[in-house]
């Protein structure tokens, strides 16, 4: 049994949705932040050293960090949510937006909570803030408009490891049909696929 440690609120919807597109049997380990500090239980620190999510038990191993659980289990249970490296313009795009995510767009979003958080202590930094993510923003747009899914004509796992990145564009960053109808476009398909949809039911706080 895969077992996946979930935080409300957080990354780890996306291996809940890569499970439900894998259509394999796992079991959701519900936490909860700090309300006040919107922290994550100390006591997951149990589990991994960092205590982040998401954390997913399986084949005997506790892994960590959201591209490393997607690849395990597509290496281990679903190759075919990847491109193949025969189909070298696809792959490659595939893995490039898997790094991306969280590599590039992430910590630009990030960047902007905080800043938008600390009000006018950040303002010497908050215009460089917004033109770096406009300016990743509207590269995305532009990508985003070259095909049906963002590595191709086909939907893959760089869908799903995307997914948190844009959806954090709606709410912080101003991202709308009107501003950008790709980005919305392709995040619109993403939510309508019913392996999401039960994703989000799986995720939803029981209390």
């Amino acid at each position: 049994m895969i077992r996946v440690h979930h935080l409300n609120i957080s990354r780890s919807l996306r291996i809940l949705w890569l499970l439900e597109e894998m259509g394999v049997e796992y079991e959701v380990v519900r936490h909860r932040r700090n309300a006040k500090t919107m922290r994550a239980p100390s006591a997951l620190r149990d589990l991994h050293p960092l205590g982040k999510l998401p954390i997913v038990e399986v084949d005997g191993k506790v892994l960590a960090e959201t591209g490393l659980i997607i690849e395990y289990l597509l290496a281990t249970r679903a190759p075919h949510l990847a491109p193949a490296p025969t189909d070298a313009d696809a792959h490659w795009r595939y893995r490039y937006w898997m790094h991306y995510a969280e590599g590039s767009l992430m910590p630009q979003l990030l960047l902007k909570l905080i800043a938008d958080k600390m009000g006018l202590l950040a303002l010497p930094i908050r215009g460089m803030v917004k033109e770096q993510v406009n300016l990743h923003l509207d590269y995305v747009e532009k990508e985003a408009g070259r095909s049906p899914w963002l590595a191709g004509n086909e939907f893959s796992a760089a869908d799903i490891m995307m997914s948190f990145p844009l959806e954090v564009s709606t709410m912080r960053a101003g991202v709308t049909p009107q501003t950008h109808p790709n980005i919305c476009r392709v995040l619109a398909a993403m939510q309508a696929r019913p392996a999401y949809q039960r994703a989000v039911a799986q995720a939803a706080d029981k209390g």
